[in-house]
């Protein structure tokens, strides 16, 4: 803490010093303290008495629900996790299940100069960390590596402003910035629920605003390669505008693009095979181009209020597709072509406590191509088809407590709730949440002994059923109170019922290309307090 208070007031006094043109004018430090305590009950795999092969996220166990065996010549395309089979990082079952308790801390500081000519920059510090997990904490030997870490603390955001270029409303950002565009649901800063580590991007900012509409360009780059590749980079472009001349009303279209030109190359120059995919153009990937185009309408009516937006996506996807790679060579033709929506209308009665009532839903688009039949099965050299799904971006936009994080795909939504206030500082929802598959994942043909999924058939891969669809419902209480204007707490729970769908498996977190399955169907339940102080 007091490393990130002396490096802010650095930059103040780097910033005060600059020779510039404009003569500095106002210097402001604000920051935020966010500590959340998280408790998951019945929710990862036994590490320590099961074994689990990889770890996906460092405070979550994983287990192999179908070994590579199980699954010959299918195209599963679970990228990273496939050497081992089909991934879960999930049990649902209270005999095989560890509970997941932690609490983690994020700290904001920053410092904002302003000068004359309209001109200003703003650089932000960040620290996130897991309590017990950054200190010397060995009190038998008094030796602990994790007290030695050298990215505590990260530059979040550091841009130069201009305003009033040209003598327009025009706004000019440039540098390492947070990008945030209408509700969030497809670009945000994310900062919801658990695990919330923030977002910026290091971009280039156009925007033009006045009473009536707005217009914000941008480029940032999200990959560098440097001198190892020609075209090697990953950009992601954008223009969002808004219409503001409706009164309470905001009407938004936008269009995005991510470009990723990274190679790909499925047997990486192995000789012979490098001459055949010369030949027959075996390994000719193109750069993935992702388009979104959407339209977004919000504001209020007299007491309803209202959210919708729909997207679609277009362009090749040959990143996702060299992950569906069953012998050699992925799918080399893979594209985007997926809709993606969110629906959510609300009503506000002008009584005590002022309670709304509000109804939504969402939906994205999905495939899963991931079954083969007996003819492809015994073609070793078949090129496999991908499963390609809407793709969430970087979405602030969090559905449920448990089986997503901003990424769920290939699926739908159905949820609705009510909130109230019981006095101005004291606000209650309580929310429920259905899930559904859209495209189902077929497993192997097997029978169950024990609570273990025993193949009929382990090698005959093409025989398959189809796993039932519904992932299942959570019910959230949720308590916030405003103490002041700067600090907040607020305490929530949430039940996961879970359903056959997540039991048995679908590809429905990672964009849909990971898979959500246990080995049981037993509940959980989450629980958190959170405090956050601004300033």
């Amino acid at each position: 803490m007091r490393k990130s208070l002396m490096i802010v007031l650095t930059a103040a006094m780097v910033l005060a010093a600059l020779p510039a043109m404009a003569e500095l004018q106002n210097v402001q430090v604000g920051g935020e303290i966010r500590i959340r305590a998280n408790y998951y009950s019945n929710y990862t795999y036994d590490i320590a008495g099961q074994g689990a092969p990889q770890t996906i996220h460092p405070l979550a166990g994983n287990q192999v629900i179908w070994p590579n065996f199980f699954l010959p010549r299918r195209p599963i395309g679970t990228g990273p996790f496939n050497g081992n089979g089909i991934v879960s990082s999930f049990a649902w079952d209270d005999e095989e299940s560890n509970d997941l308790q932690f609490v983690e801390q994020r700290t904001r500081l920053n410092v904002k100069a302003d000068f004359t000519n309209e001109v200003s920059a703003f650089i932000e510090l960040d620290s996130y960390d897991i309590w017990g997990e950054d200190f010397r904490s060995d009190y038998i030997t008094g030796l602990d590596n994790r007290a030695v870490t050298n990215d505590d603390v990260e530059i979040y955001q550091a841009y130069i402003e201009a305003n009033e270029m040209f003598g327009f409303p025009l706004r000019l950002r440039i540098g390492r910035q947070e990008l945030s565009f209408g509700s969030e649901w497809l670009v945000g800063v994310n900062d919801t629920a658990a695990f919330s580590h923030g977002l910026s991007f290091d971009a280039l900012r156009l925007t033009y605003a006045n009473d009536v509409f707005s217009v914000d360009a941008f480029a940032a780059t999200l990959f560098e390669s440097g001198i190892n590749e020609q075209d090697g980079d990953v950009w992601f472009y954008g223009v969002y505008g808004s219409y503001l001349g409706l009164e309470d009303i905001t009407i938004d279209a936008y269009w995005m693009m991510i470009r990723d030109g990274r190679s790909l190359n499925d047997t990486n120059f192995i000789a012979p095979i490098e001459w055949l995919e010369n030949v027959f153009a075996l390994d000719d990937y193109d750069a993935t181009t992702l388009h979104t185009v959407g339209l977004r309408g919000a504001g209020t009516i007299g007491a309803f209020d209202f959210e919708a937006e729909a997207a679609y996506q277009m362009g090749d996807a040959d990143q996702v597709g060299f992950l569906f790679k069953p012998f050699i060579y992925g799918d080399d033709g893979a594209d985007y072509s997926a809709w993606g929506a969110n629906l959510e209308l609300g009503y506000t009665f002008d009584v005590m406590w002022t309670p709304r009532v509000y109804l939504g839903g969402a939906y994205f688009d999905g495939e899963d191509e991931r079954d083969i039949t007996f003819i492809e099965w015994l073609n070793p050299f078949d090129r496999p088809e991908s499963s390609v799904s809407f793709n969430r971006l970087f979405s602030n936009w969090e559905y449920s407590e448990f089986i997503e994080n901003t990424e769920l795909s290939n699926a739908y939504v159905i949820r609705g709730g009510v909130s109230a206030n019981p006095t101005e500082s004291v606000e209650v929802l309580l929310a429920v949440s259905y899930y559904n598959t859209l495209e189902e994942f077929d497993a192997p043909r097997y029978f169950s002994v024990g609570g273990f999924r025993v193949p009929l058939a382990p090698a005959l891969s093409f025989w398959t059923q189809e796993n039932d669809s519904e992932l299942g419902t959570e019910v959230g209480l949720y308590v916030t109170y405003n103490y002041s204007e700067d600090l907040s707490f607020e305490v929530g729970w949430a039940h996961l019922f879970v359903g056959e769908g997540l039991e048995e498996g679908q590809f429905s977190a990672l964009n849909g290309l990971g898979f959500n399955g246990g080995s049981g169907d037993d509940d959980s339940d989450y629980i958190y307090f959170e405090t956050k102080l601004c300033f």
